[in-house]
């Protein structure tokens, strides 16, 4: 098949930097286009993370050459070269929200692991498993914006990846209350031990912004499209507390919840055996062949045992059981810079171009 032409906004940072390792061997996409801060414009791409790459494997070949643009000055020209953009800039939120306006309205569509737009009311904010109908929000966007091609969709936030997807299958039953605690790794902030040295042997109870995203980003993929716009979901009430922990990849959350309905500890294991959503359906390249993996074993989920689950793409599930002040709590455990960031992203993009939003020029 043709390969669809990428670009990569952001493309030094971390999360960039996950996506052009996910581009090196991906059956549909092949990166055209490199492009960072003004500071890092006109250099070449191997000398600019020469000595910051932080991905395991290093960086590939065939963008070591690659002459990195300017993310804003050259969007134009950018747009002009690409069939859709990834965008991870580390810019003020303002800033992100009119960068990524500005490629969608020169026709080029923007998939975005940035929070900028997660709350704009015509924007699809899209896990593919949970929430693809929301994509039919796009047409709404592209009226506003004036285009034919552009667009921006968004995906989640990286703590909601690892809970989310378990509680989803179990919506019928009526969740009412959710608490959840997340256990958040290193690389959620950009960082590896050896920039951030200070959190070995180390919490910090508190990551900014993150708790309020956690406990209102839900209600928005379990919301419906409506009226031009994408609207809440009225419940369940949601409470989180999000934390640091010394751990390299992987975010971690204790679970507990209440139904209306209150289930059988075999109902919710037998929902999550056989959840299966559009990117299984559609036999995606990034999509885990199995989303859900429940774990018996009473030590598991382990963040360094199974965060790499198909790939770092799959949640895993473990110590289901009843609770003395909800229903029920159990574990889950996601990658974050796969599922939870760049990977997520790809996956959506995948599902965006198998559904006719992206087409290649």
């Amino acid at each position: 098949m043709k390969k669809y032409k990428i670009g990569i906004i952001g493309a030094t940072g971390m999360v960039g930097q996950r996506f052009i390792s996910l581009m090196t061997e991906h059956p549909w996409f092949d990166v055209t286009v490199l492009a960072a801060s003004a500071r890092s414009a006109g250099q070449k791409y191997g000398d600019l993370v020469a000595g910051r790459w932080a991905m395991a494997a290093p960086v590939p070949e065939r963008v070591k050459g690659i002459t990195v643009k300017n993310a804003a000055d050259d969007a134009e020209s950018i747009a002009a070269q690409v069939d859709f953009v990834f965008s991870a800039v580390d810019m003020k939120k303002e800033e992100i929200k009119e960068l990524e306006e500005a490629y969608a309205r020169a026709e080029c569509p923007v998939v975005s692991n940035n929070s900028a737009h997660r709350w704009t009311d015509d924007v699809p904010m899209v896990i593919p498993e949970i929430n693809p109908e929301h994509l039919a929000i796009i047409e709404t966007q592209r009226k506003r914006l004036g285009t034919k091609r552009g667009f921006i969709a968004v995906k989640s936030n990286c703590s909601i990846q690892s809970y989310v997807p378990a509680l989803h299958p179990l919506r019928g039953f009526g969740i009412k209350r959710v608490l959840a605690c997340t256990y958040q790794a290193i690389s959620g902030a950009g960082k590896t031990f050896e920039t951030w040295p200070e959190m070995a042997d180390n919490v910090i109870p508190l990551i900014g912004g993150e708790e309020e995203k956690s406990e209102q980003e839900p209600l928005k993929v379990w919301g419906t499209v409506a009226g031009g716009k994408i609207q809440k979901a009225a419940s369940p009430a949601i409470t989180t507390q999000c934390i640091r922990v010394p751990v390299s990849d992987g975010h971690m959350a204790a679970v507990f919840a209440s139904f209306d309905k209150k289930p059988s500890i075999d109902e919710i294991k037998e929902r999550w055996a056989s959840f299966s959503g559009r990117a299984q359906e559609l036999n995606l390249p990034s999509a885990p062949k199995r989303f859900l993996h429940y774990f018996e074993e009473e030590n598991r989920p382990q963040t360094r045992l199974d965060r790499m689950s198909e790939g770092g793409m799959a949640v895993s599930i473990g110590r289901l059981r009843e609770d003395t002040q909800y229903d029920y709590k159990f574990v889950c455990l996601s990658h974050n810079t796969l599922r939870g960031a760049a990977g997520g992203a790809v996956l959506l993009a995948e599902l965006l171009c198998a559904e006719g939003y992206i087409q290649s020029k």
